[in-house]
């Protein structure tokens, strides 16, 4: 039984390629739906699975077991009640020091304010660079290491001496071969003196590109942009579990700060990074929602015509049927022999999708995040199979259990 069930299946696949081969044109357009069907969830998946590798290297560019106090939650949408929080008093960078002396939890505490900006040296300039005005424990709130030169000191904080760290593409852009540690930029027609350079550290969430970016001390920064507005306070603690319990001491102590009274709301936010770990999941949500849709309707018409090709198929081959049953094939073996035929068609689209989804998430990557799993590779393969499998038993089944007389006599 096992010699003549190996026979079949080399036999059916043998007939199976020569009858595609014949009808290749049509075999390419009926399985059309299928390669697009195979394109969709293959993308899908690869922008999926780059998503969540992205987002722990980005998570870590925010740094470990660190809340944000701010004016404002993280988020958005339809349900973003902005309007609550807009007249909200802003931070203040006295804020740091009332913090750090009444934690009893937090390793660090800094303070942050950022604006988009351009920066010059010589004739060459950048614009849209990250500029951030920061107090020093900001590089170990951020999680900020030190390729070269060094970071300020308080001093300088407490100074507003014009110092600036540079994000590793800042100094491909501007100096090339150069040592940039001495130098002098320009921002906002001053001149600031770079005295370190970031480790590189690529994109956050495949998108914004965190090495164009430049740090100088909050109060020298306040001296050419505004700190009344958009201070945003990190607390740092030692590890996960004192995070837990500090983010409600941080709570307690920024009430006593504000002089809220028990029954008052906060007039403040402490954002978590976990916050984007929900906005990236209801982003999967919906690409899985409308991608899994339309590559669910791309395979049901591709099955159908399989089905209907497998029909067609059937009919013009009765008298083949006929004469293969007239020598001893048993009717298994007819639909074991149809029914690889359809899985084999459906398979082909599946490889031709494939194909096609393997360059197009390459693009993808350099506009966005993507990275193709090899489990997507055994996952379109057994999708196919089981659409060929589905959509080719009805045509494989009238074709086993066809009458033999009547199909010799099939013209």
């Amino acid at each position: 039984m096992i010699t003549r069930l190996l026979t079949s299946t080399w036999e059916g696949f043998k007939i199976s390629l020569r009858a595609l081969w014949i009808n290749k044109t049509r075999s390419i357009l009926t399985t059309l739906c299928i390669i697009i069907g195979i394109v969709m969830v293959t993308l899908m998946n690869a922008v999926s699975n780059g998503m969540d590798a992205e987002f722990d290297k980005s998570m870590a560019m925010m740094g470990q077991n660190v809340v944000y106090v701010e004016k404002q939650p993280w988020g958005g949408g339809p349900n973003y009640e902005w309007w609550k929080y807009r007249n909200r008093r802003e931070m203040k960078l006295r804020y740091v020091d009332r913090l750090r002396e009444s934690s009893r939890l937090a390793s660090d505490i800094s303070a942050v304010a950022a604006r988009s900006t351009t920066l010059r040296y010589d004739d060459k300039s950048s614009d849209d660079v990250f500029m951030a005005g920061a107090t020093e424990k900001y590089f170990e709130t951020a999680g900020l290491d030190i390729a070269t030169g060094r970071v300020f000191t308080a001093e300088e904080v407490r100074r507003g001496v014009k110092v600036v760290v540079l994000g590793a593409t800042l100094v491909e852009t501007f100096f090339e071969q150069e040592d940039p540690i001495g130098k002098d930029i320009r921002v906002g027609g001053q001149r600031f003196r770079v005295i370190g350079v970031l480790e590189k550290q690529g994109k956050f969430l495949g998108l914004s590109d965190m090495d164009r970016r430049a740090i100088t001390p909050i109060t020298a920064y306040g001296q050419i942009f505004t700190l009344r507005s958009g201070i945003q306070i990190a607390v740092k603690f030692p590890d996960e579990i004192s995070a837990g319990e500090g983010e409600y001491e941080i709570e307690g102590i920024m009430r006593r700060i504000r002089q809220l009274e028990a029954t008052e709301q906060n007039d403040f936010s402490i954002n978590k990074p976990e916050a984007f770990r929900q906005q990236l999941e209801s982003f999967k949500a919906g690409l899985y929602m409308v991608g899994g849709g339309l590559t669910f309707l791309s395979l049901i018409i591709g099955g159908i015509g399989v089905m209907n090709i497998m029909f067609v198929s059937v009919r013009e081959r009765t008298k083949e049927i006929g004469i293969r049953k007239a020598v001893g094939a048993r009717s298994w073996e007819i639909l074991y022999q149809f029914l690889i035929e359809a899985i084999l068609m459906c398979l082909m689209g599946g490889l031709a999708g494939l194909g096609l989804a393997y360059p197009l998430s390459l693009l993808l990557n350099q506009i966005f995040i993507a990275s193709i799993d090899l489990s997507v590779v055994f996952g379109a393969f057994l999708l196919c199979s089981l659409v060929g499998l589905v959509f080719g038993f009805i045509p494989a089944y009238k074709a086993a259990h066809s009458d033999p007389i009547e199909s010799l006599r099939y013209e």
